[in-house]
């Protein structure tokens, strides 16, 4: 009923966004007297930041068409390299370069595409030979391809790991960090040939008794089968899932919208002021960030409840109860991939040591091959994304890949 509901109110914003979006147009025609004085302005752009917040979307583009290298423009193509049922491995391939570490950006199965990466992948273009796990949304996945739990997740990551090769990086953006260290742990203790040279964990909930948010709170305070009945819903007849349990991505986006209301506000309050000035620059900015925050996807009912209770409940990666398929992870057989855990001053998704944590359980790991970052200023999305990632975390992350390559 959850999700039928939420489909039937999406038709209904649908139908009510493009009149609104018509409406706005109308009301700026330069043809139409009233887009030059009374309340027509004020009134449009109300009816823009309206069709705006309520127009369904659907998976955005990475469109990222060039980089620039060494002062010249080159061409980057967009490669689906190898493919699983919940999801592909795909290379931005830089057209007329050849070398550079090979890095593989693991994306957050979290509610949001592989495209929230986007400002990631561009900074990291003119450096590195950059792929990135692109996953699906579950609603699209048959039930006949199958389940896909965390044990799953960490399997696709060597899987990716194997068909990049010997020698690659890993960057692990929040969510990923605790499947990515798995992987490392296991891929350690069976000296596999394609173990990363490098791990970089961003924002990252390795143990999240440190410093715990507001996530962290309702991930403990309510039992696990709270979860498994109030959040977990089955995709409706009208997708090629349909009767997967999956939950819902625009769940997801409205707990982070609810835990940062008052800045959501104030971000279109401001949108509208610009419309109205006829700022549509700044506007646009704004637009562009909701563009993506607001596109969302399903992630598997099995996949969220382990990471739910593995994760935030049991702790399990920190207090060393974790295992993958029946077999113990222990960090303590990282030997030689170079960690760097990153955190971000204002982060109010992962909080202060919970990546940090990753580099004390590597107890094996020389003290050289470890590295900590704490970006001041920076919230849970600008470390890794926005001019602080730009320009002081991302040169810290290739310094530290050349460092280790």
């Amino acid at each position: 009923m959850l999700y039928n509901a939420y489909e039937l109110q999406k038709s209904m914003f649908a139908g009510a966004s493009a009149m609104a979006n018509f409406g706005a147009g109308v009301l700026q025609n330069p043809a139409n007297p009233f887009a030059y004085f009374g309340g027509g302005p004020i009134l449009a752009s109300a009816l823009e930041v309206f069709a705006h917040a309520s127009a369904p979307r659907g998976k955005p583009e990475f469109g990222l068409e060039t980089t620039e290298i060494d002062g010249r423009e080159v061409i980057v193509s967009e490669q689906i390299v190898l493919r699983r049922p919940f999801g592909q491995l795909k290379r931005f391939a830089r057209e007329g370069v050849e070398g550079g570490p090979k890095l593989l950006i693991v994306a957050p199965m979290s509610g949001h595409y592989a495209t929230l990466l986007r400002g990631t992948v561009e900074r990291m273009l003119p450096f590195a030979d950059v792929y990135i796990t692109d996953w699906r949304d579950a609603k699209l996945v048959p039930l006949s391809d199958g389940k896909f739990d965390l044990d799953d997740y960490i399997d696709y990551i060597v899987d990716y790991l194997e068909h990049i090769g010997p020698g690659a990086h890993m960057l692990a953006v929040c969510q990923p960090s605790v499947p990515c260290y798995a992987a490392a742990c296991l891929m350690s203790a069976d000296k596999h040939p394609c173990r990363p040279k490098t791990l970089t964990m961003m924002g990252g909930p390795i143990d999240t008794r440190e410093a715990p948010t507001a996530v962290n709170t309702l991930a403990t305070k309510r039992p696990h089968a709270w979860f498994a009945q109030n959040v977990i819903a089955t995709v409706p007849m009208t997708y090629s899932g349909a009767g997967r349990k999956v939950y819902p991505g625009f769940l997801q986006l409205a707990g982070f919208m609810s835990m940062n209301l008052g800045s959501h506000m104030v971000s279109h309050w401001e949108m509208f002021k610009h419309l109205v000035q006829g700022d549509d620059d700044s506007a646009d900015q704004t637009k562009d960030f909701y563009e993506e925050y607001r596109s969302v996807c399903d992630m598997t009912a099995e996949f969220y409840l382990q990471t739910i209770e593995v994760v935030f409940q049991k702790h399990a990666i920190a207090n060393g109860t974790y295992t993958h398929r029946g077999r113990a992870v222990d960090p303590g057989a990282i030997t030689d991939i170079a960690l760097l855990a990153i955190e971000g001053e204002r982060d109010d998704i992962s909080g202060l040591g919970q990546t940090k944590a990753a580099l004390s359980l590597a107890a094996n790991l020389p003290v050289a091959k470890k590295r900590y970052l704490m970006a001041e200023g920076a919230g849970h999305y600008g470390i890794f994304n926005g001019s602080k990632w730009r320009t002081k975390i991302a040169p810290v992350v290739e310094e530290w890949i050349s460092a280790h390559g």
